[in-house]
């Protein structure tokens, strides 16, 4: 492990990124861990939460085979180097496998299950998939009814190959499932095979030529949360540099790793399985709903304990819900909690490590950067709200636009962040060629849309948004500045802060809040307390609204385009109410082209002018709903 900056430094003099033994493909980089550690633990799932439920362990010799046999599975189905495997799944070990299996075979598309159908089938579309690895219909999820959805959407998929669940369970529940399994009519033509079967037929040596150097294997959609999907690329090069990192600076083959985000996403998928494949470490995966599955808090730290996790990792919500149950179980073996995809509140950082005694590591990565990109160290001096420094090979620039084109900014200067890595594809991040113009500065530094700052010691904080700024008739509100100060409030679990319409001002500050579990609070006493935290006149929020719950990304996200439709329906409504015109906002749905639009729903006679003239003092488009 790394303790200072110098270390970092010392890594990066050693050679050139092109100049290091690295595997330069997939096929390559997991058989070279199969051959140095191949009876040792690679990845072990368990359907239920508890502490004696099953679970299966596959070795790196289990996992290699297992993998190569859903590459000549989807080879044999006409995926060739240039086509799409996509997959729709929860977490199991069949997930592992596809993913690894479709980076070998063709280029893989892992698609989060909790997007909508429509969805699901525009990014099927986008990346022209040919097969899609899903659930077979199960209790308790609508995974195979959302798949079965979007292939009707999607012409181009031609197989579907499902996942049955069944054969983790033991016990009545293996008798009762079949009994109780949902009925699933399809309206697609694709042909349907069962996973298990399929595989199971395959050689574990791989039937064809692996490739004979880098290129695009992976599709990741981004949403993030700023709405519509996008799909970045990713080169092998990108993720093995993120398991060279992972290794290099924080695991070994001794370490275990609990993982309880999803395999669909890019931190799951790189920096912790890459960095697994690159050590010959262990994962583990917690239900096929990670931190969303039943029991997983409340059984955490005895998970921690049955396991003995050396390395455990997170996200500032997950945290939160962890910092509300007591630590029931030992958990000497535990050193590290790794904390990313959003600022950690200072309160919630002090609070989680005088619990457990474990150190908590921030960093910071993008789906566009195939993710790393820094972090703290490990042991050595930490900045807290920092993320660290930046990686070996890795160049952070913090960038401001002039009349003159784009100027590093000074130390402490906030401006964007830009990064070039490895893990970088220049010009060509997305799929979607329009979304790559003006992505690059002096063509090789990746534009993230994070604001941030560099101090003296050279680490990095991020302090919002570019897209997210609050703009209050010109004036630049960030929202980082209204959530941190009501974060602050030891009855606030998690803040979202955005701009809500105005027809003076075009946007101004409003927050919504979540609850630490039992805590009473009135918003007006909130109101009050951000009066006192936040120095900034113009960044006062003029709403505060208490949630049961925020909506959240996958990954423990604020999901801010839920917060901006609900701010734009009350806004429109009252607004409506007040002028004394009968119409109210059915819904708010983002459109590519406008963003936000506003749809109307007649609730009377309505006067076209003055309903014209009303919702024409905002910024925010709106048209009849169809």
């Amino acid at each position: 492990m790394f303790t200072s900056r110098e270390d970092l430094t010392a890594i990066e003099a050693e050679m050139a990124w092109e100049a290091r033994d690295v595997p330069s493909t997939m096929y390559q980089f997991i058989t070279a861990t199969k051959d140095a550690h191949g009876a040792r633990p690679a990845v072990t799932f368990q359907l239920q939460s508890g502490v004696k439920d099953p679970a299966e362990t596959l070795t790196w010799t289990d996992f290699h085979a297992r993998s190569v046999q859903c590459a000549n599975l989807f080879r044999s189905l006409g995926v060739s180097e240039g086509d799409t495997v996509a997959y729709l799944l929860p977490n199991a070990n069949e997930t592992a496998c596809t993913l690894i299996g479709g980076m070998i075979a063709g280029i893989v598309n892992p698609i989060n299950p909790l997007l909508e159908a429509e969805q699901i089938g525009s990014i099927l579309r986008e990346t022209n998939a040919k097969v899609l690895v899903t659930l077979k219909a199960f209790p308790k999820t609508d995974v195979a009814q959302k798949a079965a959805e979007a292939v009707a959407l999607a012409p181009n998929v031609a197989h579907v190959i499902e996942v049955d669940l069944l054969r983790y369970l033991t016990g009545l529940k293996r008798f009762i499932v079949p009994l109780i399994r949902p009925k699933n009519p399809v309206r697609h033509k694709a042909q349907v095979h069962d996973f298990a079967k399929a595989v199971g037929r395959q050689n574990t040596a791989l039937d064809f030529a692996d490739s004979a150097g880098d290129r695009v294997a992976a599709y990741f959609h981004t949403g993030g949360t700023t709405g519509m999907p996008k799909v970045a690329q990713h080169k092998y090069s990108g993720m093995i540099y993120n398991g060279w990192v992972g290794h290099r600076l924080l695991f070994t083959e001794q370490d275990v790793v609990i993982c309880p985000l999803p395999l669909f996403h890019v931190f799951a998928c790189h920096p912790i399985l890459m960095s697994m494949i690159a050590s010959g470490g262990h994962v583990v995966f917690p239900t096929p709903q990670g931190y969303r599955g039943d029991g997983v808090f409340d059984n955490f730290w005895k998970l921690i304990e049955r396991w003995q996790v050396t390395f455990m990792i997170t996200v500032p919500t997950a945290m939160a819900a962890l910092m509300q149950r007591p630590v029931d179980a030992n958990v000497d073996s535990l050193r590290t909690a790794f904390s990313g995809s959003a600022p950690l509140p200072l309160e919630l950082f002090r609070r989680f490590e005088d619990a457990t005694g474990v150190s908590v590591v921030e960093g910071y990565g993008l789906t566009e950067a195939t993710c790393l990109v820094s972090c703290n160290p490990p042991s050595g001096a930490k900045k807290i709200g920092s993320v660290g420094f930046a990686f070996p090979h890795t160049t952070v620039k913090i960038l401001k636009e002039t009349p003159d084109g784009p100027v590093a900014c000074a130390t402490d200067e906030i401006g964007e962040i830009c990064i070039d890595n490895p893990g970088v594809f220049e010009g060509s991040t997305y799929t979607e060629a329009a979304k790559n113009k003006d992505l690059f500065h002096q063509e090789i530094f990746l534009r993230t849309g994070d604001l941030g700052r560099i101090d003296e010691d050279g680490y990095i904080f991020i302090t919002g948004r570019a897209k997210d700024l609050i703009i209050r008739g010109g004036h630049n509100i960030d929202p980082a500045e209204i959530e941190e100060a009501l974060a602050g409030h030891e009855a606030v679990a998690m803040v979202g802060a955005i701009g809500q319409p105005d027809t003076y001002a075009g946007e101004i500050p409003c927050a919504y809040v979540e609850l630490v579990a039992g805590a009473t609070i009135t918003e007006a006493e909130l109101k009050a307390f951000a009066e006192e935290k936040v120095h900034e006149r113009a960044a006062l929020p003029r709403h505060i609204e208490i949630l049961d719950e925020l909506p959240k990304t996958a990954v423990g996200k604020v999901f801010k385009p839920d917060l901006r439709k609900r701010a734009i329906t009350r806004i429109y409504d009252a607004t409506l109410s007040e002028a004394g015109i009968n119409a109210r906002v059915a819904l708010v749905a983002e459109d590519k082209k406008r963003g936000l639009v506003a749809y109307l729903e007649k609730t009377g006679e309505v006067d076209d002018a003055a309903l014209g003239k009303v919702l024409g003092s905002f910024t925010r488009p709106w048209e009849w709903a169809a």
